[in-house]
């Protein structure tokens, strides 16, 4: 079995003011295992939490997916791979898990995740169409 090491950092949503915790901060697991990445933060407004994926040597990070209450969204080509648990509804701090199964050596990477309100990825998406589209 080979030894992988996966590092996790967090991503603040700068604007907005959200602290989000992540643990572990790193990990090592060997092929087949499996990996849970704990998210949290107290702001009892932000209730979605979004994961995504940076790989060594890309400058880009990819979406994995959110989980909003107890409604889950996944990009289709990571679907298999991960999971996302938590309940993120009601007036208290929210805390949310995303489990990686079966730990592949293509995973090793860099796992931030990041927190919002559904109103503010709806401007989000909003003021992206009006800037990109033709």
């Amino acid at each position: 079995m080979q030894t992988l090491l996966i590092w996790f950092s967090l991503l603040d949503i700068c604007f907005a003011s959200v602290q989000i915790h992540q643990s572990p901060s790193a990990v090592f697991k060997n092929s087949g295992e499996q990996i849970e990445i704990i998210c949290s933060h107290n702001r009892t407004d932000y209730y979605m939490m979004h994961w995504y994926q940076k790989l060594p040597g890309d400058l880009s990070m990819k979406r994995i997916g959110h989980i909003n209450y107890g409604s889950k969204d996944y990009e289709e080509s990571l679907k298999k791979h991960f999971e996302f648990t938590g309940d993120l509804s009601g007036e208290k701090a929210k805390r949310a898990s995303m489990i990686i199964k079966d730990v592949q050596p293509e995973q090793s990477a860099i796992y931030y995740c990041a927190a919002s309100d559904a109103q503010l990825i709806h401007i989000m998406s909003s003021l992206y169409k009006n800037l990109f589209s033709g």
